[in-house]
């Protein structure tokens, strides 16, 4: 008869699988009580929430999820599962992993595929979903903007022709 607190551990991590678009799995071994929080409050900024469960009931939570495994789950592992952009999520461990050297990648589950520490790592150095999209519209505008000033030019001279006769009529 499995414990309870284990069932419920299980049915939890279900429920936050089943309701991200993903996970990374990090070791958070050494970081303080403070270090934490603060690590939760910027990761739940950027969408996503830090879990830490058994590893054992992970695997069975994928399993049960039919979701690959991912290799390395030992010791303190943190689960971080993200809502929407996994890019933000990353960029948060990462900077924080710069700024206190106590947590490494183990790896992530993006797109139901299992990703290695590295692969994992390499969301963090991606563009931001809102990053892109300025990017497109700066794409787009700068033909448009183009064209609004070619077309404008016969207008523009036009008023600078204008302006130098009546400051001629002036003069005179």
């Amino acid at each position: 008869m499995p414990n309870k607190s284990n069932v419920s551990m299980l049915e939890k991590i279900g429920e936050s699988l089943e309701s991200s678009k993903g996970m990374f799995v990090i070791d958070y071994r050494g970081l303080t009580v403070k270090e934490t929080q603060e690590l939760r409050r910027s990761l739940m900024k950027a969408g996503a929430h830090m879990k830490v469960y058994k590893n054992n009931i992970v695997k069975i939570a994928l399993r049960s999820a039919e979701l690959p495994e991912i290799e390395n789950m030992v010791g303190t592992c943190a689960y971080v599962f993200y809502d929407n952009d996994p890019v933000e999520a990353a960029k948060v461990i990462k900077r924080q992993s710069e700024a206190l050297h106590k947590i490494e990648w183990v790896g992530a589950i993006a797109d139901g595929k299992a990703l290695s520490a590295e692969d994992a790592k390499a969301y963090a150095e991606l563009k931001s979903r809102d990053e892109l999209l300025a990017e497109l519209v700066f794409v787009m505008a700068s033909p448009l903007s183009g064209i609004a000033q070619v077309a404008a030019g016969p207008a523009r001279g036009l008023v600078t022709a204008l302006s130098a006769v009546a400051d001629q009529r002036e003069a005179a």
